[in-house]
């Protein structure tokens, strides 16, 4: 480690981004666990129970993101650009105490008020009577979750991409499985995915520690007071993206507490859990998104520095080579979609439409999300605002429009439009502020090839649903594989191709 950390912006290019970008989508692959595990929780607690416990959670997310003041994204802006070791690491210390103190006093109101707060949510009559007891103890995941969350950050600003993702979605979700269906069978019932979920936030707390310790010098945590303007820097760096991140924790998380409340008793609690558990297969679209976001904000913050053409090369590249991805990605799980739910278990048969509208929706996102990191590290911090703002506006008119009589269905629809919205927005900000398009030639040409690849994989996807559900689900994992390889094959140019390094040697793209 040296003491005067240093990204040069010439050496940013279309390899660093598909490097780190690599890393961190094999990483977060990892999700591929979470998927999976939540049908597990739906056969051993119902779909009500795992309701309660989505909404809970949800509930904890979002007070997280107001509380944590930003620290989450400030670190992505400030550590880049720290000249020295000693101000990277004051801007972590400021961050942690920033961003995790406002939560453990938080945590420690809400146990004390438990039974309070326990009258806002709505569960079925077991669970109803030990919601409080729920509150009061897994309350305390807010303090930790908020660590983790600005301590992940603090790893990204050092481009350890890869590492944290495996940490927070790999082995977050084994632990908590394995602890989970550990306390299940010791007879705790529902308490299990609280307990659970509690002990995998703890191991991975550690974790974090752990690789902090390796990316940052940490005996100077204690070294002497912070400078005056390493805390101004951080607070206006976290302030400036929170509506970013704060617009896209609601529409992850409010569907899933405005259905709970929205609803009476059980039902509120299986519509929360319904909706939960779309938006987790829809967020395998997500995931190539977030990994362009958590590589392009660091990169295009060091390579700013070389003007226009230093970023607009990387901008470009992340977008043709996600349309490329999440195309067939989306495509396929649409196709598949009965297939899917009835795998996740009971009561999920009518959810097709609202997975449907939530995977156009995180296509559309993919595809102009590069341009939200861009412009958190290069426009103006005021920019930020109005994305985040305008999309917010238009999933609340729309629900407001067609809920609570839309249910399930209304919630996705308002969701959807608001975040198709909110990406759009930013893209074109970008444009008009710093005249960066990624649209330019060979666009066209990757969309087209991708379009026709994703079509036919479409197409063999909805034959399969007609096969038994085993058999179904093993075919559509092959569909899914056969048409995303054959559109980056097909449809990404050579030089993209080429940029990808040995990955695309392995998978025999060049």
């Amino acid at each position: 480690m040296t003491d005067e950390p240093e990204i040069r912006a010439q050496a940013i290019t279309s390899h660093d981004v598909a490097k780190g970008a690599g890393t961190t989508l094999l990483a977060r692959l990892g999700a591929v666990v979470e998927v999976v595990a939540q049908p597990v929780y739906v056969w051993l607690f119902g779909l009500a129970s795992f309701g309660i416990y989505t909404a809970l959670w949800a509930a904890i997310t979002l007070v997280e993101t107001i509380a944590d003041l930003g620290m989450t994204a400030a670190l992505q802006r400030t550590v880049p650009q720290a000249e020295t070791e000693q101000k990277a690491v004051a801007t972590l210390r400021a961050a942690l105490i920033m961003g995790v103190l406002p939560c453990i006093a938080l945590a420690a109101t809400a146990s004390v008020f438990a039974a309070d707060l326990a009258h806002i949510f709505n569960a079925a009559q077991g669970d109803a009577e030990q919601l409080s007891h729920f509150i009061a103890i897994f309350v305390w995941a807010l303090p930790l979750w908020a660590f983790v969350e600005v301590a992940t950050s603090a790893l990204r600003a050092r481009r350890v991409f890869g590492a944290e993702i495996r940490l927070r979605l790999f082995w977050e979700q084994i632990v908590r499985l394995i602890c989970t269906i550990g306390f299940w069978a010791m007879g705790f019932g529902t308490m299990s995915l609280f307990y659970a979920h509690l002990a995998s936030l703890v191991v991975i707390c550690a974790l974090c520690i752990r690789l902090l310790s390796r990316n940052y010098d940490l005996r100077l945590l204690a070294a002497g007071p912070a400078e005056d303007r390493v805390w101004h820097g951080t607070w206006m760096a976290g302030i400036s993206v929170m509506p970013t991140i704060l617009t896209a924790r609601l529409f992850s998380d409010a569907p899933t507490l405005l259905l709970n409340a929205l609803l009476p008793g059980a039902q509120g609690a299986v519509a929360g859990g319904q909706f939960a558990l779309v938006r987790k297969v829809s967020s395998l679209v997500q995931t190539i998104r977030i990994a362009f976001a958590y590589v392009l904000a660091p990169l295009a913050s060091a390579a700013s520095t070389g003007g226009k053409a230093a970023v607009e090369n990387i901008y470009a590249f992340s977008t043709r080579i996600s349309l490329t991805v999440a195309l067939p990605v989306c495509c396929v799980l649409i196709a598949g979609g009965p297939t899917l739910l009835r795998a996740i278990g009971s009561g999920m048969e009518g959810a097709l439409f609202a997975l449907a509208l939530l995977l156009l929706a995180r296509l559309a996102e993919t595809v102009s999300g590069a341009a939200a990191p861009i412009q958190q590290v290069m426009s103006r911090y005021s920019s930020q605002y109005i994305g985040s703002a305008a999309g917010l506006a238009v999933s609340v008119l729309i629900g407001l429009a067609v809920m609570p009589e839309g249910g399930l269905t209304g919630m996705s629809l308002a969701v959807a439009l608001g975040l198709v919205a909110t990406s759009a927005i930013p893209a074109w900000q970008v444009y008009q502020q710093h005249g960066l398009l990624p649209f330019g030639k060979p666009f066209a040409q990757v969309a087209l090839r991708a379009m026709i690849v994703s079509l036919a994989g479409f197409l063999a996807a909805l034959w399969v649903n007609l096969l038994p559900m085993g058999l179904a689900l093993m075919l559509i994992c092959g569909v899914l594989v056969a048409t995303l390889w054959t559109a980056c094959r097909w449809a990404l140019p050579l030089p993209d191709r080429e940029a990808l390094g040995s990955v695309a040697v392995r998978m025999r793209l060049i």
